[in-house]
């Protein structure tokens, strides 16, 4: 294995464009796959053989007009200060915009009555309604919610206070998702630690390139196999921390073998031959834990489990092909400062290092450093 990565290596250094250009058509071609897709994946989780699932089934057969995985929207109305949602003239209100509601959407199944289900406050002053919706949230269109937002207008023009929760309503948007926020921060970590922004880079690259055609390879497959909303998300975690994790390990490698001497098509093939071997091992050990996931036999977890196990093995390959490719483009630029530093130095002022010194005091006292650790 270890040869064959290091040919890989030697060769991905010397034929880079070609390399480059095929990841290129990969990234137009799965992208183009994704691009044509025109339904979504779907937002309901089944769970074969259990209680909860055997329930929704026998609502499914008894009230098929009552979706039990369908959206719902909790509606709440409040009287004026010092007044009852029951008296005449507020009532009056109240079921006027529950009929604005139940026409808001053709796919509405049902809107409460609070007063015929005991949903009015003690003090009479509030009163809340459900809509329940026989689509999934996933399915509802703008129009749905657009329409929705104008009959709870309409329910304050008339004096009312009403406000509405639930997975029915339409949220803002979050402008920043956490995996924009944990790439930033990876992105300023490897800055600092790597010491040069073409080192720091390319594991980041890398890693958008993973996690572009992986996502886009469930987009694409989403509608053939039924994947669930949620699979893209694990897949693009995963995709993203194991796309820099192991790019890191190659680049790191690479500067390693610089400093000792190597040229930089030799110090490719070899970080490749070593560090690639790690990437591939670990790839497979994280792919066959997530493919273990089907064991429990719940078609949600299978599907999420096979997904991210394909976006791990997308990043070993990017790693182990592009990044030896990418070292070429720049192999003096990648080792950064530490390039003047290592220059000159003999082994003994390498030592001084502070990982040198952390790992030689954890060798020389293991039973010290395994005892607290033990205990915790």
């Amino acid at each position: 294995m270890a040869t064959f990565l290091h040919w890989i290596g030697r060769t991905a250094f010397k034929r880079r464009w070609l390399v480059l250009l095929f990841w290129g058509i990969v990234v137009a071609a799965v992208g183009a796959a994704a691009a044509q897709t025109t339904s979504g994946s779907t937002s309901a989780i089944t769970l074969p053989g259990t209680e909860s699932q055997r329930a929704n089934d026998l609502l499914g057969d008894k009230f098929p007009e009552a979706n039990a995985s369908g959206a719902t929207a909790r509606v709440v109305l409040r009287a004026p200060h010092g007044e009852k949602i029951t008296s005449k003239g507020n009532y009056a209100s109240v079921a006027t915009t529950l009929k604005n509601l139940a026409a808001s959407s053709s796919r509405i199944a049902t809107v409460s009555d609070p007063v015929k289900s005991g949903t009015v406050s003690k003090d009479g002053a509030t009163a809340y309604t459900t809509v329940t919706y026989r689509i999934t949230t996933a399915e509802l269109t703008d129009r749905d919610h657009e329409r929705f937002d104008d009959a709870l207008s309409e329910g304050r023009k008339t004096g009312l206070t009403v406000e509405a929760s639930g997975n029915a309503v339409a949220t803002e948007e979050e402008g920043t998702s956490a995996e924009a926020i944990g790439f930033a921060l990876a992105a300023v970590i490897l800055l600092i630690t790597l010491g040069s922004l073409i080192a720091a880079g390319l594991p980041l690259l890398t890693a958008v390139v993973g996690v572009a055609i992986s996502l886009s390879a469930v987009t694409a497959l989403g509608p053939v196999f039924d994947l669930n909303s949620s699979t893209s998300a694990l897949a693009s975690m995963l995709g993203i921390a194991v796309g820099i994790d192991y790019a890191l390990f190659i680049v790191s490698r690479y500067r390693s073998e610089r400093a000792a001497g190597h040229d930089a098509r030799e110090a490719a093939g070899r970080a490749n031959g070593t560090a690639g071997s790690a990437v591939v091992f670990a790839g497979l050990t994280v792919m066959i834990a997530l493919v273990g996931l089907a064991v429990v036999n719940l078609p949600v977890l299978t599907a999420m489990g096979i997904a991210a196990a394909g976006a791990v093995a997308v990043a070993v390959l990017v790693a182990i092909t592009l990044i030896p490719a990418m070292l070429g483009f720049a192999p003096e630029r990648v080792r950064g400062r530490s390039r003047d530093r290592a220059e000159g130095r003999d082994s003994r002022e390498a030592k001084a290092q502070f990982g040198r010194r952390w790992v030689t005091a954890v060798v020389r006292r293991p039973v010290r450093v395994l005892v607290p650790a033990g205990q915790h």
